[in-house]
């Protein structure tokens, strides 16, 4: 029985982004966002990731998906001038696949690629019309040649953009062929080939820069609140170092004082407003912080130390909601959050954090430093970023 193969090429050298591949894209190794995606599309059985490098060698292993195998690729094949095919039709041969398997191409600077582009494409290929298929969006630009002639329009009677069917040009997210087409055309492409149509906002790669502000803005718009929106039912939170900027304030008198960000507790609400639960776990005990979440009306208040420390305080409040931590966001900041960070789904960190904590596989990393607003931004990031318009 043919089995369906995804192979992502990852190289190490890269000389427009420095080690592009695994560099932090919305707050994960980028090439962390396809795996992702095919770990949870039913049809595929394996993903390949070919690399030189053994740094994207330990950030692949340390996502621990189940379907993952890393195939370290030749020097010859890993350098600026070596082809995509030929590092294919390497692990092909490599690998010993049967001719009838499918060998799916996936490019790592495609990260808005989903589960179900990619069972969708996969659906229509088994149909049989076409021998493989590549990705393209619909591009409604108008086109011109050199010599001043219009390619794709007639700009004497320039159409409405509702008007124009537009031109499908290929993104680059992913190519379907059989192991025995590719070994006979040396091409990820042969024979009668389909095209999968992609939304609109797929249509760039990364490459530069530019290309990578643009990409992640783009994911949080389309991707990121609804992953948010359908899996976190819990977000946890620290408060020193995360609700207040870790200072320790003290009155003539003697009073401990700390100070809090207005903008974090709109985050409170903007996320009672929407149904999900809310909770403070804190290794102090102050009755600051009492008041705080009083006020704040979160669901849960954990203050002390405890056995099993913040992990033992999480798992607790997942017993009482009926779920797990993968459904869980936290955000902390010191290594008395690194056991927590490290179970929970959706793990955060301040700017300013520790160094060990910003280690931490798949942490979100973010522009703040705590005190100044982390836990809205986390929040405008997970949430709200496609509906509200948040300042």
């Amino acid at each position: 029985m043919a089995k369906i193969v995804a192979f992502i090429p990852v190289r190490g050298g890269s000389k427009s982004i420095p080690l592009k591949n695994i560099k932090s894209f919305c707050g994960k190794p980028l090439v962390y966002w396809n795996i992702n995606s095919l770990q949870n599309a039913k049809s595929v059985v394996e993903i390949i990731i070919a690399t030189d490098s053994d740094l994207i060698e330990s950030t692949i292993k340390s996502f621990n998906f189940s379907k993952v195998e890393v195939y370290r690729r030749t020097p010859e094949n890993a350098i600026d001038t070596a082809s995509t095919e030929s590092v294919m039709l390497e692990y092909i041969n490599h690998s010993k696949l049967k001719g009838e398997d499918l060998f799916m191409l996936v490019q790592a600077t495609s990260p808005l690629t989903e589960t179900i582009h990619f069972e969708e494409a996969l659906s229509i290929y088994a149909e049989g019309k076409y021998d493989s298929m590549l990705t393209c969006v619909r591009n409604y630009r108008f086109f011109w040649n050199p010599d001043g002639s219009s390619k794709n329009y007639d700009y004497q009677q320039r159409p409405r953009r509702q008007n124009f069917e537009g031109e499908l040009m290929e993104n680059g997210a992913f190519y379907i062929n059989t192991v025995e087409n590719i070994l006979k055309s040396g091409n990820r492409l042969s024979g009668k080939i389909g095209i999968y149509e992609m939304p609109e906002y797929t249509a760039t790669e990364i490459d530069e820069p530019d290309d990578w502000m643009i990409l992640e803005n783009l994911m949080r718009k389309h991707i990121l609140v609804k992953k948010a929106d359908n899996l976190i039912k819990l977000l946890l939170t620290d408060v020193d170092g995360v609700l207040t900027d870790a200072g320790m304030y003290y009155s003539e008198r003697g009073d401990e004082l700390k100070k809090f960000n207005t903008r974090d507790g709109m985050a409170f609400e903007l996320l009672r407003n929407a149904g999900i639960k809310t909770g403070i776990i804190t290794s102090e005990n102050t009755s600051i912080v009492e008041r705080r979440a009083t006020k704040l009306k979160v669901d849960y208040l954990y203050q002390g130390k405890r056995e099993g420390g913040k992990l033992a305080a999480a798992i607790e409040i997942c017993k009482k909601e009926g779920i797990t931590l993968e459904d869980v966001a936290y955000i902390g900041d010191d290594i008395n959050c690194f056991d927590l960070l490290s179970s929970v789904g959706y793990p955060a960190c301040p700017a300013d954090a520790d160094e060990r904590i910003k280690c931490i596989p798949n942490i979100i990393i973010l522009k703040r430093v705590g005190g100044d607003g982390v836990l809205r931004e986390l929040v405008n990031e997970l949430f709200f970023q496609n509906s509200l318009n948040i300042q």
